[in-house]
């Protein structure tokens, strides 16, 4: 049996997942996560086999979760289920290691697809993503070209997101343990890095730029 985690924000999208693998009589779904906090610190405590995440998740998006999972260098794999197809997003998640991207609209049919390839050390990528976009993420990265993800420490990507979720500053410094001061430093430093001055102009082009999730 495969042993899974998924992680979702909406109760009744996990339930669906988690009814559509458990059919299959493959897969044992031993954990549900409703924030990318919880699907870091769940995937560390039982080791499953595959996460599946969503892209769009609280306290911390897929992504930053993704990074954190791979980061404990457990033979854990990754599937990102997502909306966007967009090429650049796609290419950092590969690039950091996440073997699986699967596109919202044909999970029921490829869900087990991926969680096969992925077990089995192989990479699964939603067939609507051609042949040569595949080509073109899985092509040598360009080591002059720094992405705007790459310009932010993790911390301050955490912030943003938070931030993001519309969340005080105070919030946000219990949330993470941190002074409100130090909240202050993280949130500026966020906003002369994406040179913008406002807090409609930082959502903006942290969406822009694949550094934020909003969408369900």
């Amino acid at each position: 049996m495969i042993r899974v985690i998924i992680a979702e924000d909406h109760h009744l999208v996990r339930q669906g997942i988690r009814a559509l693998l458990e059919q299959s009589g493959e897969v044992e779904v031993i954990a549900e996560a409703a924030t990318g906090q919880e699907a870091v610190e769940m995937t560390e405590a039982l080791k499953p086999d595959v996460v599946i995440m969503d892209l769009s998740m609280p306290r911390l998006d897929g992504m930053q979760a993704a990074e954190r999972i791979l980061d404990l260098n457990l033979p854990t794999q990754v599937v990102i289920l997502s909306i966007h197809s967009d090429t650049t997003m796609v290419q950092q998640l590969l690039r950091r290691g996440v073997r699986g991207y699967l596109l919202k609209d044909a999970v029921s049919g490829e869900l087990m697809l991926a969680i096969r390839s992925v077990s089995d050390g192989k990479m699964y990528l939603s067939p609507t993503i051609s042949d040569t976009v595949r080509t073109m993420l899985l092509s040598p990265a360009d080591p002059s070209a720094e992405s705007v993800a790459d310009l932010l420490t993790p911390r301050e990507r955490e912030v943003l997101q938070l931030v993001a979720e519309g969340n005080t500053n105070s919030a946000i410094a219990d949330t993470l343990s941190i002074s409100v001061k130090t909240v202050e430093k993280h949130r500026a430093n966020v906003m002369s890095k994406l040179q913008v001055n406002d807090l409609a102009s930082l959502i903006r082009e942290a969406i822009k730029h694949g550094l934020i999730f909003l969408d369900t």
